[in-house]
């Protein structure tokens, strides 16, 4: 338990940054399986363009899976910033109400940067490698090449 909380006082970022990416991978479930399996030639191309196109639109009963990530990748930055917190030594609500500031501006910062990663990750990174395997993702290109 020593050595988290070594960890943490000496690279506060770095505890950030695994919170971050953490929330991003559990929020980019609904692309993610379908690349990795297609990627290790686990799954054909049809059997991942399937699987995603059922957990990304919600097809065959499955319209909770995106929201349901998307409130774990919150709960899971929430919990993060806690924690990152509690290890800096705010642990009460009068070293909360002291620190706010902080908090606030540390807070915003995390979501921000999560969320980028998140669209970064999933509708940029995810969508170039599953074309690059050959998923049917060529139609999602336009909506995120602004620099068209």
């Amino acid at each position: 338990m020593s050595e988290v909380i070594d960890d943490v006082e000496i690279h506060p970022v770095k505890a950030l940054w695994k919170v971050i990416a953490g929330s991003t991978v559990i929020a980019s479930l609904c692309c993610l399986p379908s690349v990795v399996l297609v990627m290790l030639g686990l799954a054909t191309v049809s059997t991942g363009a399937a699987l995603s196109d059922t957990l990304y639109w919600g097809t065959d009963g499955y319209a909770w899976f995106r929201p349901a990530m998307g409130v774990v990748a919150a709960i899971s930055v929430v919990i993060g910033l806690v924690m990152y917190f509690r290890n800096q030594g705010i642990c009460t609500i009068d070293q909360a109400k002291r620190s706010r500031r902080k908090i606030i501006n540390t807070s915003l910062l995390v979501l921000s940067i999560t969320y980028v990663s998140y669209l970064l990750f999933n509708y940029v990174i995810l969508t170039e490698l599953g074309i690059q395997f050959g998923l049917p993702w060529e139609s999602s290109r336009s909506s995120y090449m602004f620099w068209r």
